[in-house]
């Protein structure tokens, strides 16, 4: 609970300076039953669930005000974050129309978005609720959304978020080292996944997203690539096996790939195709972490990797470059990405200080399988540092 109560606390702080620099005067969250139907950013304002309509006012002057039903009072009173929490009994029209006609904001920033699903939390039922209370006090034709908002609360990282990222990468990082001891010829898809399944079991942990599909595991060639569950596939000599994996710690995200080798009975390194596959891998994600810098955008930086890829006589890698991280394996606005439909404006965002993206070209060596590595990164003021430690050389399984 302490680490959840700084969280909140280094957030709403930070909602405060994010107001001020997009001129906002006031941000609103509105949800309710937040079990069911919750707002993606609500863990940054209160610690646990909320039941009733719940209001979480921030302002550029400072405030912070919430108003939540009376029984939900007590847990977001505890977290010292707020100057005011006010628990209703009868309903939260009153106290919340109250309240935003005595700030009288020129704007109200909610929680809405065409194109970033984390900054869309607000139902078409609770913005229809909240439109009719702000008419009856005129205030209903100055809604906008918070997306940009939402997006820099989410997308800098606060020194707590950073340090939990580190502690799961540490976790992931030891996992892919256990099991390398383990892959071996004959093994199928499913047990080496077991194995890491388990060891994310001793340690008390979660995987970064669904087991079913965490970690997945690939050997060889013509297999799914990738988002599949593992399978009775065997491992087998001569083939090139990878994994995505992360974990889960003190709710943040890992999410990292590796690839190994499977050697022949009279091999002691691998095939140059293969290896040359790895290091035209290795060499896309380094020039790519060297072009990352603050105000250069996701697109810049997908097409540094992608044309290192293709000029060495690969197709194209078929989805973006690097995503964000944080509380979800894929987290954020900005994308390291190409300018595809389906991206929407995201590979066109600036990076900024504080984003942790990661790094995951791929190629197919043919009869072989496909080499790819992710790598998480960690946006500086002057460039891109590694968080993880990188894979440079191709791991062989003798």
């Amino acid at each position: 609970m302490f680490e959840e109560h700084v969280l909140i606390k280094e957030k709403t702080s930070q909602a405060i300076k994010i107001l001020q620099e997009l001129d906002l005067d006031c941000w609103i969250t509105f949800t309710r039953e937040s079990e069911i139907c919750g707002d993606p950013v609500l863990v940054f304002l209160a610690p646990s669930p909320v039941t009733w309509h719940s209001a979480f006012i921030i302002t550029a002057d400072g405030q912070k005000k919430a108003i939540v039903g009376l029984y939900d009072k007590t847990s977001i009173e505890d977290t010292g974050a707020y100057d005011s929490v006010e628990g209703y009994v009868t309903g939260i029209k009153e106290p919340l129309q109250k309240f935003l006609s005595a700030l009288n904001p020129r704007q109200i920033a909610i929680n809405f978005s065409r194109t970033s699903e984390i900054c869309d939390g607000l139902t078409h039922g609770m913005y229809l609720t909240l439109y009719d209370y702000l008419k009856e006090i005129g205030l209903e034709n100055r809604l906008v959304s918070a997306e940009r908002l939402i997006s820099a609360l989410r997308e800098r990282k606060t020194p707590y978020e950073i340090q939990a990222i580190r502690k799961a990468i540490e976790v992931t990082e030891e996992i892919f080292h256990l099991v390398q001891n383990y892959i071996a010829p004959g093994r199928t898809e499913k047990e080496i996944a077991a194995f890491m399944l388990e060891e994310v079991k001793k340690r008390g942990l979660k995987t970064a997203w669904s087991q079913s599909t965490c970690p997945a595991v690939f050997t060889g060639p013509d297999t799914a690539q990738a988002h599949y569950t593992p399978t009775d596939r065997v491992v087998r000599r001569g083939h090139i096996l990878n994994m995505d994996f992360g974990v889960r710690v003190e709710n943040y995200c890992s999410d990292m790939q590796r690839t190994f080798y499977l050697l022949e009975e009279n091999e002691t390194s691998a095939p140059p195709e293969v290896q040359k596959g790895f290091e035209t891998i290795v060499r896309a994600i380094e020039e790519a972490r060297k072009a990352m810098k603050p105000g250069v955008i996701g697109l810049e930086i997908d097409r540094v990797a992608r044309e290192i890829v293709t000029s060495s006589g690969y197709d194209e890698f078929p989805h973006a470059l690097g995503h964000q991280v944080g509380r979800f394996a894929h987290d954020g606005t900005a994308l390291l990405g190409p300018a595809w439909e389906k991206y929407a404006d995201k590979p066109f965002r600036p990076l900024e200080p504080g984003m942790v993206f990661t790094l995951e070209p791929r190629l197919t060596v043919p009869g072989r399988g496909v080499v790819t590595i992710e790598e998480m990164v960690l946006v500086t003021e002057e460039g891109a540092e590694f968080l993880s430690h990188p894979q440079t050389e191709l791991i062989l399984i003798g």
